[in-house]
């Protein structure tokens, strides 16, 4: 009898894999063998998180930018270089099937900062408030 998973989070198996995925992209990434010009310079992005698929036929690569680099420019050519990833993974783990990489932009970074922004508002404005009741 099959049990029913009840959370929505990803399985141990697929975290365990999205990182064997993101080391083994990672290395890719620093041979730096490619033949778009954009890639040839890889040192200023970083692929911060691989999500996999439930069957694990898929898999979201996270991309995010190091230093001034255009990472929106950078997304389309490591899309059409996802064969070249895909060979390394297939080369260098032990999955049944290679999963097709799609690259995207991080934004969790971002939205972060945009979070400890607003937190940080939250806290100005409780300070300004107390101090204001405090003149009267």
């Amino acid at each position: 009898m099959r049990s029913h998973r009840t959370s929505t989070g990803p399985s141990q198996r697929q975290l365990r894999v999205g990182e064997q995925i993101r080391h083994i992209m990672a290395e890719t990434l620093q041979r730096g063998n490619f033949h778009d010009e954009k890639l040839l310079d890889t040192s200023q992005i970083s692929i911060s998180e691989v999500q996999a698929t439930p069957d694990l036929r898929n898999a979201t690569a996270y991309v995010v930018a190091l230093g001034n680099s255009n990472i929106e420019s950078l997304i389309p050519a490591l899309n059409n270089a996802s064969h070249i990833f895909q060979k390394d993974i297939n080369a260098h783990s032990n999955l049944k099937f290679t999963p097709r990489i799609r690259f995207t932009i991080d934004k969790s970074f971002e939205q972060s900062k945009r979070i400890d922004e607003l937190l940080g508002d939250i806290t100005y404005a409780a300070d300004y408030d107390e101090s204001s009741e405090d003149k009267q």
